[in-house]
Order: structure tokens, then C-alpha cells, then sequence
């Protein structure tokens, strides 16, 4: 966060009490200002008018959920960063979100300092996630490092790592300090290995148990 300025954060949140209750901690903190509703139709609306830097999203909402508005918000303005705030910890779930384009994914019983400081991770340009959505995410690609037969190797998995968060082949070749060429054999190799075409099956892949697809 910029010294002396506030961070501008947008929380779509349907449960009254949790949403007015955060809402005056985010807006009494010095840190933040905050506006809040109730579905992610208001939300997307407020946005337009609003340009949030970070998005608090909750994925159990009436109407579309929080996994659609946060794939909306990234298709429309893709510079807002949107960090789920959810009670949900299974992987299908988080995998979803992060596919979806979340930068990071916070368990709403986080103690409230560590929210503070995952907003703030979020605008340094990190992915802050939950201590047990951490290891759900490094337990998935630890557990399936081999698949039909074929090991993926290290460099391989670091790739599926990124794809697994929505990123383009050009952002992952940026990311690795590869060029896009490389990265797209890598990816090649990975789907000849798993018997896969497409990121999704992919990621579906390597998310369930072996022999399961």
C-alpha cells in the first residue's frame, strides 16, 4: 500500500452480518475504504462505476455465483485484482476460482490482520492464499507428479502450476523467463504425457485421484 493512501476495495458478500461487519473493520482500519453488496449482478454494476483495486469475492451468492463474477470481472477489467473470501475449502472449489482468475483465496475465520495483509500481498504482486488452501494447492501437484505411466518433470509441473491460475502462454513465457515456443512445447509434452487436449482436462487430471478422469 502507498504510504498516506487508501487502498479502494469492493466486497461482494451476500451474508448481512459478515459483509456489514467487515465492511466497518476494512473502512475504520486507515488502511482501506470499502463499499459492499449483496449479489454479484450490484457488484459488477458498482465496479463499473467504482474501479476497485482489489475485489473481496464470496462464492456462495444468489444469482451467479462468485467463480462467474470473478471470470466477468477479469474479462471486462482485467487489471482489478479479485481475492476470494469464502468458507469453501474443497479443491474443486479453489481450483475453480483460481482457473476463474483470482489472485489469491482467503478463508473467511482468518484472523482480520491476516486479510489486511493479504489485500495488500495482492497489490505488491503476490497470490496470498489460507494456510490449508496452500497446501491443497502444493499437495495437488506433489501428490500427482506421475500419471499413466509418464512422470512429469520439474520444469513440466511448473507450467501446469501456472496454467492452473489462468494464465496465457505469453504470461507463463514471462513469467519462467522462457520464450513462448519453449513453454508451448513444454505444454505439449505435458498433454502427451496425461492423454489430454485441453487445459481443463489437464488440470481435471491431475486434481483426482489415479485412474479417475
Amino acid at each position: 500500500m502507498l504510504k498516506g493512501k487508501a487502498i479502494n476495495v469492493l466486497l461482494i458478500e451476500d451474508h448481512d452480518d459478515y459483509r456489514n461487519s467487515l465492511t466497518t473493520l476494512l473502512n475504520s482500519s486507515g488502511r482501506f475504504t470499502c463499499t459492499a453488496h449483496p449479489t454479484a449482478e450490484e457488484g459488477l454494476k458498482a465496479i463499473a462505476q467504482e474501479h476497485p483495486q482489489v475485489v473481496l469475492m464470496d462464492i456462495n451468492l444468489p444469482g451467479m455465483n462468485g467463480i462467474q463474477c470473478t471470470r466477468t470481472i477479469k474479462d471486462r477489467w482485467p487489471a482489478t485484482q479479485v481475492m476470494m473470501c469464502t468458507v469453501y475449502e474443497d479443491d474443486e472449489k479453489i481450483f475453480d476460482a483460481l482457473k476463474a482468475g483470482a489472485t489469491g483465496y482467503v478463508i473467511k475465520r482468518a484472523l482480520i490482520e491476516e486479510l489486511f495483509d493479504a489485500i495488500d500481498t495482492v497489490l505488491a504482486g503476490g497470490s496470498p492464499m489460507s494456510a490449508t488452501i496452500a497446501r491443497k494447492v502444493v499437495g495437488s501437484f506433489q501428490v500427482r507428479t506421475e500419471v499413466n505411466g509418464e512422470r512429469l518433470s520439474e520444469r513440466e509441473g511448473q507450467v501446469l502450476d501456472y496454467l492452473s491460475t489462468g494464465l496465457r502462454m505469453k504470461e507463463i513465457a514471462h513469467q519462467m523467463n522462457l520464450s513462448p515456443n519453449t513453454v508451448r512445447t513444454h505444454v505439449r509434452h505435458i498433454y502427451e504425457k496425461l492423454q489430454v487436449q485441453s487445459r481443463t482436462e489437464a488440470l481435471n487430471k491431475m486434481r483426482y485421484p489415479r485412474g479417475k478422469s
